[in-house]
């Protein structure tokens, strides 16, 4: 790779032409997108597949959970499967995977291959997004990387945000096989376009053949304990509330054999002269404080992704269109502040600019946490929108950040960390939020009923101006008393839920501000022209 004046690389494929920075980074954004937006796309269409198929509720869950296993058993290692294959190859390979397995989910007979296809695709798209930010990481320089993690944090905070719209919306006009389906063409696109833009660099060649020279030996130990230690966490994640957490004995044991696994890793890693997980690249302060970041980032955005669809459809009656509209405008908002904020990040401390991303946030969800059942769609989308400009400000200076003083042949180990960080944090937060959503409800409802009195004048008052409005539209007595507790409970269960939700964005919102003191144990990075 040669480089011009202004340090800009001048990129070249076989044939020796010059190709544009640019398009590969539409390039490998393109997949990556599809990718991300696999993970949440199926979550509104899981009663379809049910009912199509044949199978339970709870059967269907594992079309969601057969994809994030995979996913996560992969996505670590990543790094060093391109070590080992070449960048170029193992990426196109992962693109192929992953659209042969959509295609085959598209024309899944049944369940039981439904979710093995599934878990293919996880394979598949594990690989994708450490292997484009790698990608971005080595085509644009320093001064220029800022824009090139706009771009790809575009593909990675907005599509987990449309992902629900589009996938109700698909589900709703043709059918459910359709959310599959349309990464066929995506994916047939970008094998193309990679074939002919995308090139391993001459440093990334040469350490290839260095480990080839050396006697590269796989890492059998470290890739066992990577499959058991993250692919039985991400099962506890995903089932724990539907198991009831450890009073599950299957959560205890799968607990168990995860952190077990996961403690023995990194011990292991250290030793090994070709690691899977190169735990070395965390004593870097930089690196390590940017990983505990993109983990609260993933923690919040996933988090509140999830929240604010089940709050407006829940409590609000909006349908599964509604509420994705009501994620829309935070998605747009990404994608408008994304190269603006990619500008700035080598002009502004990117310390300055976690800490207004942070602040903006929690701003946003401590303001979710006053909403009351009479806030109209642009209040709610409002705040979504100030929320998504956060964001903007988290994912590329913290990326950033993370970078700054990794070397270039560790680009692809360094990206498949922070990836799982990442991905790590959205799963945890995905998992918790619903458990305290739930146990919220039960609390604040037990709370309630106990206010709920027959000695109080204020609630036989109530009781009796709604028996009476009852009983007016006709029907008995006896009919209208059923109605009217009936009625009374339901409310009471509403109020307690509106509570249990008010209280979530709120931890959230804290959870944010306590994150800020970390953000100035970043060192300082360079600021590139």
């Amino acid at each position: 790779m040669a480089t011009l004046a202004d340090s800009t690389p001048v990129l070249r494929d076989g044939n020796g032409a010059i190709l544009n920075p640019w398009m590969i980074a539409v390039t490998v954004a393109l997949t990556t997108f599809m990718e991300v937006l696999d993970i949440s796309i199926a979550n509104v269409s899981l009663r379809h597949i049910a009912g199509d198929l044949s199978a339970g509720q709870d059967e269907s869950t594992w079309v969601l959970t057969s994809y994030l296993v995979s996913n996560a058993i992969v996505l670590p290692i990543s790094g060093w499967l391109s070590s080992l294959m070449g960048r170029r190859r193992f990426y196109m390979l992962c693109v192929a995977l992953f659209t042969a397995s959509s295609l085959l989910c598209g024309l899944a007979p049944n369940l039981a291959m439904l979710i093995l296809f599934r878990a293919l695709q996880g394979f598949g798209g594990g690989g994708l997004q450490p292997s484009s930010q790698a990608i971005l990481a080595d085509t644009f320089p320093p001064a220029k990387r800022g824009m090139a993690f706009a771009v790809y944090g575009i593909t990675t905070v907005m599509a987990p945000a449309i992902g629900p719209t589009i996938g109700g919306w698909i589900t709703d006009t043709f059918t459910w096989r359709w959310i599959f389906l349309i990464n066929v063409p995506v994916g047939i696109l970008s094998i193309y376009l990679t074939s002919r833009l995308v090139f391993d660099p001459p440093h990334f060649a040469r350490q290839r053949e260095e480990l080839k020279a050396g006697g590269f030996k796989i890492d059998y130990i470290g890739f066992a304990l990577l499959s058991l230690g993250f692919g039985c966490l991400q099962v506890v994640l995903d089932k724990g509330q539907q198991e009831d957490w450890f009073d599950s004995g299957l959560i205890v044991a799968l607990t168990a054999v995860s952190i077990s696994a996961l403690l023995f890793l990194p011990f292991w890693e250290w030793r090994q002269r070709h690691p899977m997980v190169d735990v070395r690249l965390l004593l870097q302060r930089n690196f390590l404080v940017s990983n505990v970041l993109i983990f609260m980032l993933g923690f919040i955005l996933f988090g509140s992704t999830v929240l604010l669809p089940l709050f407006v459809q829940n409590l609000m009656g909006y349908s599964a269109t509604d509420a994705g509209l009501v994620l829309s405008p935070g998605g747009l908002a990404v994608l408008c502040f994304m190269p603006l904020i990619g500008m700035m990040v080598n002009r502004v401390d990117v310390r300055h600019m976690i800490t207004f991303g942070i602040l903006c946030n929690a701003a946003a969800l401590f303001l979710m946490s006053r909403l009351d059942l009479q806030a109209d769609y642009w209040s709610i989308a409002t705040l979504r929108i100030v929320q998504g400009i956060g964001l903007g400000f988290l994912f590329i200076p913290i990326n950033t950040a993370a970078f700054a003083e990794i070397p270039m042949v560790k680009s692809s180990n360094a990206s498949a960390i922070i990836n799982l960080f990442r991905n790590l944090g959205g799963s945890f937060g995905i998992s918790l939020v619903q458990t305290w959503l739930t146990q919220g409800s039960q609390r604040h409802q037990a709370d309630l009923v106990a206010h709920v009195s027959a000695f109080s004048s204020r609630t036989t008052d109530a009781l009796a101006e709604l028996s009476r409005a009852i009983a007016s539209q006709g029907g008995t007595l006896g009919d209208a008393a059923a109605k009217t507790q009936a009625t009374l409970y339901a409310f009471v269960q509403q109020q307690a839920s509106l509570l249990a939700f008010l209280d979530n964005f709120r931890l959230l919102a804290l959870l944010f501000v306590a994150f800020l003191p970390a953000v100035y144990v970043l060192k300082r990075t360079q600021r590139h022209r």
